[in-house]
């Protein structure tokens, strides 16, 4: 009896899934950008992001990960699966000037801010507010113990100074999830607390890094006596470090299936490469482009594998960071085949990128590839996590002289 209810069960599921692949199939076919490649102008791309992301809130499919209760949301993790899969397919822009809004915003803001935090924030994310994260520095990249940006207590605020780096299109931001120092005595971890903070508060100005493609998708952030309200410190003063985790593992995992989706549904550009050049008859050619396909399968198989474990709540500390790594490193075969296919023919070439996997230019694109080797936590800060914390791997001694550590 029971395997029959649950027969019955999948096939009612099932038949949710197809119809809501089908309703959005369709409306993709009338609602999807068709020119947002053609972006001359850093100005002209945040336009058609704020477009894009306007629509998808309007039509219920830009946040199928947040609770119920707001537009679009409480989508099943199975639903979620099927809306990245669509995406992919009908080849939309990734929404990456609302990534950090939408995501890291929303996870830190939902799992550990105050109820008035969230009243305040979380609506106008939906309204376009945007959001930078302001968690690196010059001398402290992946080590976020080694942050030097301090925040002082005066009264009611905190008074901030420091340097921040590396923050994704903090030139847009209206806001930052800031980590600061506000006790130097103990261990590095227990010093560090969590701000909200206002980027057009006096004392901030922001400084865009132009990359070697020409983009300017990261940014540096200045601190001078910057003034952030108590009220705006998310959890405990200390706590940063716990609350930082929060804001990190957004970046793992479930953003990670969609990306993988859409490396999948990207494919067709190396296939059209090849058939353009009139390689289908070239053995090497085609045995790369094999082994691409089939690596690519792989990575998704391993994100589909990690959705299971998250419906099924069997999710281990470790799953996200083998997604994370899968992906980081496919990405970079993926267009270093392309870099290898393409040509610098001005059909390749597209004047914003951002990192998008899709820009249309291959250099663009494989130089952007190693930035997912270290957003999000290194490939071997992933590596550590899988050896350590699921293999059970001791740690390698610092040093070792005639193979004795010392």
């Amino acid at each position: 009896m029971r395997n029959c209810l649950n027969t019955g069960l999948n096939i009612i599921m099932d038949e949710a899934l197809e119809d809501l692949r089908k309703k959005l199939r369709s409306w993709l076919a009338s609602n999807a950008p068709t020119n947002w490649r053609s972006a001359e102008t850093h100005e002209i791309f945040v336009a058609q992001q704020r477009d894009w992301f306007k629509k998808l809130v309007a039509a219920g499919y830009a946040i199928p990960h947040w609770p119920a209760e707001w537009p679009g949301g409480g989508r099943s993790l199975a639903e979620q699966k099927v809306i990245y899969e669509e995406l992919a397919r009908a080849d939309t822009p990734r929404l990456l000037l609302t990534f950090i809004s939408t995501y890291h915003a929303f996870a830190t803001l939902s799992e550990c801010a105050n109820d008035d935090q969230k009243a305040r924030y979380l609506p106008n994310i939906l309204k376009g507010e945007l959001w930078c994260q302001g968690f690196s520095e010059p001398n402290a990249g992946s080590d976020l113990a080694a942050i030097h940006t301090r925040a002082v207590r005066d009264g009611d605020h905190y008074v901030v100074n420091g340097q921040k780096v590396w923050s994704t299109m903090a030139q847009y931001a209206d806001r930052c999830l800031l980590l600061a120092r506000t006790d130097a005595s103990g261990v590095p971890q227990a010093g560090i607390t969590y701000l909200l903070m206002d980027m057009n508060a006096p004392g901030v100005s922001v400084r865009p890094i132009r990359q070697i493609q020409g983009d300017e998708e990261f940014a540096e952030i200045f601190l001078d006596d910057v003034r952030i309200p108590v009220s705006e410190r998310v959890g405990a003063e200390g706590d940063g470090w716990k609350v930082a985790q929060a804001t990190l593992a957004s970046e793992r995992g479930l953003t990670l299936m969609e990306l993988s989706y859409r490396m999948r549904g990207a494919l067709w550009r190396i296939a059209e490469l090849i058939r353009t050049q009139g390689r289908t008859d070239d053995a090497g050619v085609m045995r790369d482009f094999g082994r691409l396909a089939a690596r690519v399968d792989s990575v998704c198989a391993i994100a589909d594998a990690f959705l299971r474990k998250r419906i099924d709540g069997s999710e281990q500390l470790g799953d996200a960071s083998i997604v994370k790594l899968g992906y980081s490193r496919c990405l970079r075969a993926y267009t270093d085949l392309g870099v290898r296919l393409g040509s610098l023919s001005e059909q390749y070439l597209a004047p914003i990128t951002f990192g998008d996997l899709n820009s249309g230019n291959w250099m663009a694109d494989f130089m952007n590839s190693y930035a997912w080797t270290i957003a999000g936590g290194s490939d071997e800060v992933q590596r550590n996590i899988i050896a350590e914390r699921m293999l059970g791997m001791a740690r390698e001694p610092k040093s070792w002289t005639l193979g004795k550590s010392i």
